[in-house]
């Protein structure tokens, strides 16, 4: 059978934060890529402010690399499991995939979420331990981890027998042997590793073509765009083709233009054939799944499975007595119009209609999919809010079930029981404990989704920020009945409008948590602290303090309050109850109430009692 033996196509694969990107960015340094005028800074692929700022990465992406004679394309997959569609499609335009681990923690939840995906694909595996230099690394007990995994995921004996280099990517070394004083400046045991091992693309240039969108793009010139792989054939700019869309029907175009990848740019190019991974434009409703063939040989691929979403919030227009101070985009319109466009590129995204024209239901997931996104639009300048993340129930062979995720948690040993009565709370259920010589303890949950939310920040608290949780999707399970997950306490909440102040806040400070800083102005309905109480309470605090004399006021300038605790987006979408909403804007989170006013809020509250008796 002859191959294309000048081309390799691998996907980066890795738990979050060990190394994948940081190993691509000194692949990209190193290689014959870029010529010697070429300034890559830290993490090049993560392009996006978010992505650069928290040091992960979100959308997969195409870089491509020259070493000798050879091209290798390279994919840099997300780590994280809320974009896993992502990692799961990206597997079929590959030949093999490097596993990237930390040889300090070794083999970790979505290590085997994404080295799972790519054994379904049969594809052949490197195995990279990143980090040698790091204290505590031990590079030999993690190369064991690694082989007990694959046995455990079920490789076959090729991808046992399989190959490894150890790297530390930050410093830019690698070498084949475990010895640290073996490191040499250089990547080129991976890159040979890679030229050796992955099996070049099979050449069937002759016959009929067939390209399948893996991922999209949207560019606003030549509008959506789609990235995949040629299987089969030549595709030319200017060609008639037509595409098997995903509901069986046919759609005839003209490829307009199509784009390769080569180091951080994302090129022009007449021609591709297969093996070649690139961009097609010309067809703007283009989706994920999608075969492009000969008009007068359609033949379409397998479609492509995209794991469906799992949780969902309200995005609603903002409404609040505040609407439009912050944000260049308010409007119903510019709202609808932006989350369509974010349809364009992210296929585990779902925004549908409801009754109300200012709200839609938007599903994801998981709640840093969905906070990401609430990010992005802040970021453009959108005003909005947004309602308590729901899971989304499904009907699993006659019974309503909800999803369930593993859980592992590693934690000093001390906070391991705190942990265990913390989730058994929110009906997690333990499946496994181990406990190390080192003080650190591994535990195993099985937990339903909506038992999660709002867990994170306790989490935090309660492991002193000592404790790592990981968790993925598991299945769907029936759901658990009488139960609902949520904060327990209620919340400090605003009768008037106006600025807060120091004596209002000393005030009202001892009846629960304070989320806001003196001078920061309020409304009513604005959700101002945490109560220490189940129930809400309303209070005041904007009051200022009756000046009598000049000695009291100098006496006020004295006065001094706890300092405010200051909720994050995800710890605020955490806090919210069914009645409450979370208010973006480009500059402000908010918590407040979804009725504003008092007197109404109550009489709702007091039907809603009647209504349950």
């Amino acid at each position: 059978m002859k191959t294309r033996d000048d081309i390799r196509n691998v996907a980066i694969i890795a738990h979050v934060d060990h190394g994948k990107t940081t190993l691509v960015n000194e692949m990209l340094k190193q290689s014959d890529t870029l010529d010697e005028h070429s300034q890559i800074g830290d993490r090049a692929l993560d392009s996006n402010d978010i992505e650069k700022e928290r040091g992960i990465t979100i959308l997969s992406k195409n870089t491509a690399v020259r070493y000798h004679d050879k091209q290798i394309n390279i994919l840099d997959t997300p780590g994280h499991a809320d974009f896993g569609g992502e990692v799961e499609r990206i597997m079929k335009m590959v030949d093999g995939v490097v596993l990237v681990v930390d040889a300090f923690e070794g083999t970790m939840p979505q290590t085997r979420f994404v080295l799972k995906k790519a054994f379904e694909q049969h594809l052949t595996p490197i195995v990279v331990i990143n980090k040698v230099d790091r204290p505590g690394a031990r590079p030999d007990e993690v190369v064991d981890e690694v082989l007990d995994l694959f046995i455990e995921l079920g490789a076959d004996e090729d991808q046992l027998d399989f190959p490894v280099i150890y790297a530390s990517a930050m410093n830019g070394t690698s070498s084949l042997d475990p010895d640290i004083n073996t490191q040499e400046h250089t990547m080129n045991p991976i890159f040979d590793t890679i030229i050796d091992t992955i099996p070049a693309p099979i050449d069937n240039s002759d016959e009929p073509l067939q390209f399948q969108v893996a991922m999209l793009d949207y560019n606003e010139f030549v509008g959506r765009v789609g990235v995949g792989r040629v299987f089969r054939g030549t595709i030319k700019v200017g060609d008639h083709v037509t595409v098997m869309k995903l509901d069986g029907s046919q759609q005839n175009f003209r490829v307009t233009k199509l784009f390769g990848y080569f180091g951080l740019q994302r090129l022009e190019i007449n021609e591709a054939k297969a093996g070649d991974l690139i961009a097609i434009s010309g067809m703007e409703d283009i989706f994920v799944g999608e075969t492009i063939c000969p008009v007068d040989k359609p033949d379409a691929l397998p479609i492509l499975r995209i794991d469906p979403p799992t949780l969902q919030m309200n995005f609603i227009t903002n409404n609040s007595p505040f609407v439009g101070r912050e944000g260049d985009h308010v409007t119903a319109r510019k709202l609808e119009d932006r989350l369509k466009l974010q349809l364009h590129t992210d296929v585990s995204l779902r925004v549908e209609d409801t009754e109300s024209p200012d709200t839609w239901v938007v599903s994801g997931r998981g709640e840093l999919h969905l906070s990401i996104l609430i990010e992005t639009l802040r970021r453009e300048g959108f005003e909005l809010a947004v309602s308590r993340p729901r899971v989304i129930l499904r009907e699993v062979e006659g019974k309503l079930s909800e999803p369930f995720e593993n859980v592992t948690i590693d934690t000093p040993d001390e906070y391991s029981g705190s942990i265990i009565d913390a989730l058994a709370q929110r009906k997690g259920e333990m499946t496994n404990m181990e406990t190390g010589n080192n003080g650190q303890t591994r535990l195993t949950f099985s937990t339903p989704t909506r038992g999660l939310i709002g867990f994170d920040s306790q989490f935090l608290s309660m492991t002193r920020g000592y404790g790592i949780m990981n968790h993925t999707f598991a299945e769907y399970k029936p759901v658990i009945r009488n139960w609902e997950p949520g904060r327990r306490n209620g919340a400090l909440v605003s009768i008037n409008q106006g600025k807060a102040t120091t004596y209002a806040i000393m005030g009202v400070e001892g009846r629960g948590t304070i989320f806001v800083d003196p001078g920061t102005e309020i409304y009513e309905g604005m959700i101002v602290g945490e109560s220490a109480r189940e129930r809400d309470i309303s209070v005041n605090v904007t009051k200022g303090k009756n000046l009598t004399n000049v000695r009291q006021s100098s006496k006020d300038q004295t006065a001094s309050i706890k300092m405010p605790t200051h909720l994050t987006l995800e710890e605020s979408l955490e806090f919210l109850n069914e009645d409450e909403l979370l208010e973006i804007t480009p500059e402000s989170i908010r918590l407040r109430k979804s009725i504003l006013n008092t007197n109404a809020r109550e009489k709702e509250a007091k039907k809603a009692k009647k209504a349950t008796k």
